[in-house]
């Protein structure tokens, strides 16, 4: 899960969210969303399907990082 991070910065953008607009959706804070795409912080299970159901996608493709987003 090395590329989570750098995967949910490229949907956020993809959406035209700023990191502020990104947590309330999310029910995180916006700094907790930095630590996320900067990958010094991991995301809990539930997290992760949170953010695969905003985005609309699975969550093979935000773990598995020889997936690709489409």
């Amino acid at each position: 899960m090395q590329r989570f991070g750098e995967k949910m910065r490229v949907l956020r953008q993809r959406r035209g969210l700023t990191l502020r607009e990104l947590a309330p959706l999310l029910d995180i804070t916006f700094s907790f969303i930095s630590k996320l795409e900067n990958g010094s912080q991991q995301p809990s299970a539930e997290l992760i399907v949170k953010i695969a159901r905003l985005f609309e996608v699975s969550t093979d493709k935000l773990m598995f990082d020889e997936l690709e987003l489409d």
